[in-house]
């Protein structure tokens, strides 16, 4: 199995996907660009930043499985993947506490100016008056877009600064709010109009692109603070760059909606002029960027890949289908002989019968093995009859999902 490493990943990770039998092939200077032509023979491709569109699909011959380092596959064709029968996986949660730190710093950092504080020294401007003035933040509320993970670890930061939480997920239930001692927000536009404070943790989606919008920044409190760790589409940019000039709007991001796809590069954000500000008290997407969180994703990286060549079948894996499409199981048990589930496939087979998903597990002595298969329509009585009389089936069973 060739493994294609496209992005930076810890020479012990390389190591124990060698030891696994892997062929490494270590490219971290690979970009977008170059890897359709670096993609053939390629069973697994590794990536971080570097984006994989449809063209690395389309030149691909033995691509089986993406792995992306990190939470995030924005940066992945999903579509294509699907065409071409390609896994991706990810590896979410690995990097939590890092990107959970950088907000926090950027919350105080905002608050106190230090951005600006430190590069009007850095050109002999003392301006002790000015930067002196921050509100502080104990007491204050934070307001929390998404809690997932990172959403959490950032609320119990808020915590011991002594800020209130005000929390807004899709997910979140006013019982587990009351448990976890934060507030629960009826919307977004809730938090804006509340808070003082707003940090978005919400992942990539239709439902999220924009979400913070005109309206949304027309609604916080002038001089407010917003920070985003996240996604740069989740946010309007440019009118984040109006709601700077016209209400004293506090940013300070670590994501852009068109940040360049690599760890180097020449790069202003669309609408640079206007947007000049923001790049004031930002950061070039380096929220998952610490050693602990880069070992760790390293790891499960590797993890994903050694359970993918035992089993063929990925975990973390993004683009599998919906369980919900299956409308029966077929549960067949049988002796553990060369032939048998190929009679059974061929059975469904006549009948128009397809399988959304099929497991073997086999007993201990090795003598039998019990077969299950999700279907995605129901066989009728003359194909479980055909199943049931073939040599070596000892049961056979439909369960209705």
């Amino acid at each position: 199995m060739q493994v294609l490493i496209a992005d930076s990943l810890s020479p012990r990770a390389i190591k124990d996907l060698e030891s696994m039998g892997c062929a490494v092939r270590n490219e971290p200077s690979l970009s977008a660009a170059d890897l359709p032509d670096a993609i053939a023979g390629v069973t697994v491709l590794i990536v971080r930043s570097t984006r994989v569109g449809a063209a690395v699909f389309d030149a691909a011959d033995e691509l089986a499985l993406v792995v992306r380092a990190g939470a995030g596959v924005n940066t992945i064709d999903l579509e294509a993947a699907d065409r071409g029968g390609v896994f991706v996986a990810n590896c979410p949660g690995k990097n939590a506490h890092a990107v959970a730190e950088l907000a926090l710093g950027l919350i105080i950092a905002a608050d106190r100016g230090i951005a600006g504080a430190t590069a009007d020294l850095g050109v002999g401007r003392w301006r002790k008056k000015h930067y002196g003035a921050a509100a502080g933040l104990r007491g204050r509320t934070l307001g929390i877009l998404g809690y997932g993970t990172i959403g959490r670890i950032v609320a119990g930061y808020a915590a011991a600064l002594g800020m209130k939480r005000l929390v807004w997920s899709r997910s979140l239930t006013a019982e587990r709010a009351e448990e976890e001692g934060v507030q629960l927000a009826a919307s977004p536009l809730e938090v804006a109009r509340t808070a003082d404070v707003v940090t978005i943790h919400l992942a990539a989606a239709t439902e999220t692109r924009g979400l913070v919008d005109e309206m949304f920044l027309a609604a916080m409190k002038e001089g407010a603070i917003l920070v985003n760790t996240a996604r740069g589409e989740i946010a309007d940019q440019a009118a984040l760059a109006v709601a700077i000039r016209e209400k004293g709007l506090r940013v300070a991001l670590d994501v852009f909606a068109d940040e360049p796809g690599g760890g180097e590069a020449e790069w202003l954000p669309d609408g640079s002029k206007d947007f000049a500000p923001i790049l004031r008290a930002a950061t070039p997407h380096i929220g998952a960027s610490t050693a602990q969180a880069s070992d760790a994703i390293a790891a499960e990286a590797v993890r994903i890949v050694r359970i993918y060549k035992e089993t063929g079948v990925p975990v973390n894996a993004v683009n599998v289908g919906e369980s919900g499409r299956a409308r029966c199981t077929l549960v067949v048990r049988h002796r553990n002989r060369v032939g048998v589930l190929a009679g059974v496939l061929d059975s469904l087979r006549e009948n128009n019968v397809n399988v959304e998903e099929m497991s073997n597990t086999i007993f201990q002595r090795g003598e039998t093995a019990s077969c299950s298969l999700r279907l995605a329509g129901e066989p009728d009585d003359s194909t479980m009859e055909r199943i049931r009389g073939q040599e070596h089936v000892l049961a056979a069973r439909v369960e209705a999902e």
